[in-house]
């Protein structure tokens, strides 16, 4: 028969088998943290060794026009992304919410057709799409529209405008599986009693759904706009694979240009203060989530 340990053995059993964890969490996560904000402030390039102290770096940053233009790009991504995922997301969950009280057939292949693309790598879905949007004849997009439209010249990566459209269409249908799982949730445990009032009152389909759907799943519909748009706005892999930031920099976001500047032009202090910025704004999102969290939690 098995002692009970005391209340402090426990306590410190607890953080023994904890300690592991808790190690590799500092030593994947915090010291590198720790070094990309010291190395911001520098002046050091992968070309020669040693550094100095420098300020350059962020202002080089902040003074270069091309900046300004990653951002604007960086912005259209995250916000028409963003828009896309939550809204289909939202609607997919509507109907299999609305599948599941109706005993519908065959939710179980839209949701694992959902959640295939969501867990699939980044670069391979990259890779995917890259083929797609080929526009020689054997791209499938390029085929099909080629089929309603004879002798259409399509330029799906290699017009800038276009090629931002083409990534935000990749995106979207990688990330709409995430939303669809928290607002399916949310839609879970939906109170039914209000629905029902709802339609004895003589409310139709649409009023239920603005007047008290969206409503009570506010919350959650916020919840999920803010760590959706923090895992877009640290978007790069599937990019990287899609346009590699082309043509020019039209597709270049944030996290691509961290990459490109230090590993293509190999300036490691101005990389690092462009990483320092992301991670500024990945903590305001984190920021403002955790506070909204606090605030529901009164």
């Amino acid at each position: 028969m098995n002692r009970i340990l005391p209340r402090g053995a426990r306590e410190i059993s607890f953080f023994v088998w904890l300690l592991p964890l808790v190690l590799v969490c500092i030593g994947v996560f915090v010291i590198p943290v720790f070094q990309i904000v010291q190395l911001s402030f520098t002046d050091a390039t992968l070309l020669k060794a040693g550094s100095s102290f420098s300020l350059t770096s962020y202002s080089n940053l902040l003074t270069n026009p091309d900046f300004a233009s990653i951002i604007g790009v960086t912005l259209s991504f995250v916000v028409a992304s963003v828009f896309l995922q939550v809204v289909l997301g939202f609607l997919i969950a509507l109907y299999l919410d609305y599948g599941n009280t109706q005993g519908l057939h065959g939710l179980l292949i839209v949701r694992t057709a959902v959640l295939a693309a969501w867990a699939i790598p980044g670069v391979v879905i990259g890779i995917v799409w890259k083929m797609m949007f080929s526009e020689m004849d054997s791209g499938l997009i390029t085929a099909l529209c080629k089929l309603v439209i004879p002798g259409a010249r399509l330029q799906f990566l290699s017009s800038p405008s276009a090629a931002l459209v083409s990534s935000i269409i990749a995106n979207t249908w990688r990330g709409t599986a995430y939303s669809m799982i928290l607002l399916y949730a949310g839609l879970m445990s939906f109170p039914k009693d209000l629905n029902e009032a709802a339609a004895i009152d003589g409310a139709n389909a649409m009023r239920r759904l603005f007047q008290i759907k969206i409503p009570v799943l506010a919350p959650l519909v916020l919840i999920c706009i803010l760590l959706v748009t923090v895992q877009t706005f640290n978007t790069f892999d599937m990019l990287m694979a899609l346009t590699g930031g082309g043509p020019g920099r039209s597709t270049e976001v944030i996290a691509l240009n961290i990459y490109k500047t230090i590993f293509t032009e190999f300036d490691l202090g101005r990389g690092s203060a462009a990483a320092v910025m992301l991670l500024l704004i990945n903590i305001g999102m984190t920021g403002v989530y955790f506070r909204f969290l606090r605030e529901k939690g009164k």
